[in-house]
């Protein structure tokens, strides 16, 4: 080791120079000191103390979160230390601005899009609005289908006159409910007083055995008419109300589709410029929009009016004849024929007690 660093010095002693320039006299002395700094380190590497300086010198060196920056000018060469720590702050500066900016554009996205929504609606809902009105007072038109509006004014009428069979025939199952359980009671105490009264005990018996034949005709009876009750509930208020949602609808396509038709014809009118141009453009796009669903609404309303008619006297025709066959068995005092009516329509009984939960489900 202590021959190498004596050649490198050796070597480091050969004088530089360009032919006596001047400005080269300056490198010459550094050279000399940087030979003479390396014969010194050779004299103290060699001896125990060297060693020990050598290794604080190691121990003393740079610290590494330190970089050392070197720029060599004009006038020579100048260095810097800079901490490296300060270069990951400003990194993870640059990295959260750059998220936050994100966070900002997005939301900045959001409400635009928000805006753009209720600016839509809110143009779409003045439009309406003022077609609407134009109607009312006669002053726009409207389209009309006259087959159409005719079958759907049926139909709300034929609702209106179904909803009042149906609470009569609620009421007659409230009342002839009612009749039921005060023939079975009369009948239990006909019963008792067969038991107490030896002297009155046959007629007490047979009038309590026709109380209890009544009561179970009855409760035969209460069940087609039960039947009867829920056919007609479901085919007004479930397949009548759902023909009339669509309607609902394709009424306020209608109103849409005019409100926009109106508009059109208005831009029409007017000038012909660059920015009118523009708005007619948009207004014949959303003219053709509208226009497309309120032909599709239509054909929705027309099909399902249709199903619906038919649907109707299917189940009317079941539930009437079930109707009349079961209340004329009744009053006719046919018991076999009021239950072979049940078993032609496929109407079961429920058992005495059977709404009643059971102690378990009353926990």
């Amino acid at each position: 080791m202590a021959d190498s660093m004596m050649s490198k010095a050796a070597t480091m002693e050969i004088p530089i120079s360009s032919n006596g320039d001047s400005r080269n006299l300056a490198e010459d002395d550094s050279l000399e000191q940087a030979a003479k700094i390396q014969w010194s380190l050779r004299e103290k590497v060699g001896s125990p103390a060297g060693l020990r300086d050598l290794q604080q010198v190691m121990v003393s060196g740079p610290n590494l979160n330190e970089t050392s920056i070197v720029s060599g000018g004009y006038g020579g060469t100048t260095e810097g230390i800079i901490p490296t720590s300060s270069i990951k702050g400003s990194n993870m500066h640059h990295a959260s601005s750059n998220s936050s900016m994100t966070a900002e554009e997005a939301t900045r996205g959001i409400a635009v899009e928000k805006f753009d929504i209720m600016k839509k609606w809110g143009l779409n809902t003045y439009k309406c609005t003022k077609q609407m009105i134009s109607e009312r007072f006669g002053r726009g038109s409207r389209t009309v289908d006259l087959e159409l509006e005719a079958q759907i004014e049926v139909l709300r009428e034929t609702k209106r006159k179904y909803e009042n069979v149906l609470r009569l025939a609620r009421a007659l199952t409230n009342h002839f409910y009612s009749m039921v359980q005060t023939q079975h009671a009369l009948g239990d105490t006909f019963a008792d007083l067969s038991l107490k009264s030896p002297e009155l005990r046959d007629e007490f018996g047979y009038n309590a055995e026709t109380q209890k034949l009544l009561c179970k005709n009855g409760e035969t009876l209460l069940g087609a008419i039960n039947y009867f009750v829920s056919s007609i509930n479901t085919l007004v208020n479930k397949t009548m109300e759902d023909t009339l949602m669509t309607i609902k609808m394709y009424e306020n396509a209608r109103l849409e589709f005019d409100a926009h038709r109106a508009d059109l014809e208005e831009l029409n009118m007017g000038p012909r410029d660059a920015v009118t141009m523009a708005r007619i453009e948009a207004a014949q796009q959303q003219y053709q929009i509208h226009k497309e669903k309120y032909e599709r609404l239509r054909s929705d309303v027309t099909i399902k009016l249709k199903f619906l008619e038919e649907n109707k006297v299917k189940v009317m025709h079941k539930q009437l004849l079930l109707f009349h066959n079961a209340i004329s068995a009744y009053f006719a005092g046919n018991q076999q024929q009021l239950e072979q009516t049940l078993k032609e329509f496929n109407i079961k009984l429920k058992p005495p007690g059977a709404d009643k939960p059971s102690w378990l489900e009353e926990q």
